[in-house]
C-alpha cells in the first residue's frame, strides 16, 4: 500500500473525482477524512475501511481551521471543491465572479493556509490542487470566470510550491479535461437540448469521449504517495487529448 501511514483531507468528497480519489487513497492504506458540504452525500462512505466523513463548508474559513485541528495528522490535501461558471465576460455578473473566485480559490488559500503549519511541523506533506485545463492552460468558450479562477489556482500552486520546496512540502494541481461527473450532468441537463450539449462535450474531446472520475484519481494517488517525491509546482493536465 503506497499510503500507509499517511492521513489525507479530500474536499468535495461526497461525488466525481472527490469520491473517486478518496476511495482511491483508502484503497492504497491512507486514513482519509472525505469532506462535503451535503452530508447527505457522505452517507456512501459509511462502513468504508480507512474513511471518516466529516461535514464541512470550504467557505467557512473557520470550520476549515477546526477540521484540520482535530485530524490527528494531516500528510496530504486534496482540494477538490470547486464551481464550474458558463459564459462569457459579458454575461458574467459580480456576484458570479464572486462566488466562483471564493470556492474556487480562496477555499484552496484558506485550506492550505490550515494545514500548512501542521504539515511543516510534521517535517513534509503534500498538497493537490484542483485546477483544469481550462485555465492559464487554455482557454475555452463560455468559461470566463471558471478559467480565471482555475488559472489563478495554478499560480497559487506554484507560489505555495517555490516557498516552500525546502521545508517537504510539495503542491502541485490537477488539470482535468471534460469529466463525466453528476457536476456535468447537472450542466448538461440545464441546456434547453441535453442530448445535443453533451454531444458537443464530447465532441471536444479528441479521445472521443468524457473522462471517467476514476481515471482521474490516480493521479491524486500518484501525487499523494512518495512515488512523486520529486515533484512539485506541477500542472498535471489529464484532457483526453485536448491540449495536444
Amino acid at each position: 500500500m503506497r499510503l500507509k501511514n499517511k492521513t489525507a483531507l479530500v474536499t468535495a468528497a461526497g461525488q466525481g473525482i472527490g469520491y473517486a480519489s478518496a476511495l482511491a487513497l483508502a484503497a492504497e492504506g491512507a486514513q482519509v477524512w472525505a469532506t462535503d458540504v451535503n452530508a447527505s452525500l457522505l452517507e456512501k462512505f459509511r462502513g468504508v475501511e480507512r474513511v471518516q466523513a466529516v461535514q464541512l463548508d470550504v467557505l467557512d474559513k473557520d470550520a476549515i481551521q477546526k477540521v484540520v485541528a482535530g485530524m490527528p495528522a494531516i500528510d496530504v490535501l486534496f482540494n477538490c471543491a470547486g464551481y464550474v461558471h458558463n459564459g462569457t465576460i459579458l454575461q458574467a455578473t459580480d456576484e458570479e465572479w464572486n462566488f466562483a473566485l471564493n470556492l474556487n480559490v480562496r477555499a484552496q488559500f484558506w485550506a492550505i493556509q490550515a494545514a500548512l503549519p501542521r504539515m511543516l511541523k510534521q517535517g513534509g506533506g503534500s498538497v493537490i490542487n484542483m485546477a483544469s485545463v481550462c485555465s492559464s492552460i487554455k482557454g475555452l468558450p463560455n468559461r470566463f470566470i471558471y478559467g480565471t479562477s482555475k488559472a489563478a489556482v495554478i499560480g497559487l500552486t506554484k507560489s505555495v510550491a517555490a516557498d516552500y520546496v525546502a521545508d517537504g512540502i510539495r503542491c502541485n494541481a490537477i488539470c482535468p479535461g471534460t469529466v463525466d461527473t453528476p457536476s456535468l450532468a447537472d450542466r448538461i441537463n440545464a441546456n434547453a437540448d441535453p442530448q445535443a450539449a453533451r454531444k458537443a462535450f464530447i465532441a471536444r474531446q479528441p479521445m472521443g469521449r468524457l473522462a471517467q472520475a476514476h481515471e482521474i484519481a490516480p493521479l491524486v494517488v500518484f501525487l499523494a504517495s512518495d512515488e512523486s517525491v520529486f515533484v512539485t509546482g506541477q500542472a498535471y493536465a489529464a484532457d483526453g487529448g485536448i491540449t495536444i
